[in-house]
């Protein structure tokens, strides 16, 4: 059975930057996404990547400064956060753009704080 493993989070400060690592354990190709839960909120989503690497999908409140991209070589998935901001902090999760989802991942929590 698929299990995500995401990592890279960690605390960083406004205008920072962190890359986070989605690491698949079966070789799929499938449009990928990134969600983000911030505390006492519903998950939403924030990336998405087709299958080719292209086309992708921002929230657009994460447009012009998150960048998601894939190396399926690898069986991983990326998320690039440039100028982070504290409205940022949340657990990142990654899964299926559609479809049923796999199994959630333990994620990786991004505090964003001064």
């Amino acid at each position: 059975q698929m299990q995500l493993v995401e990592s890279g989070g960690g605390s960083a400060q406004p205008g920072g930057s962190l890359r986070l690592s989605c690491l698949m354990t079966e070789t799929v190709f499938v449009s990928m996404a990134w969600y983000r839960q911030a505390p006492g909120k519903e998950r939403e989503l924030v990336a998405s990547i087709s299958r080719g690497g292209t086309p992708t999908f921002y929230a657009d409140c994460v447009k012009g400064r998150f960048t998601i991209y894939r190396d399926d070589a690898k069986n991983l998935v990326y998320l690039q956060m440039n100028n982070l901001k504290p409205e940022d902090t949340a657990v990142y999760y990654c899964n299926r753009a559609s479809g049923d989802m796999w199994p959630w991942g333990q994620g990786a929590q991004v505090p964003v704080s001064p």
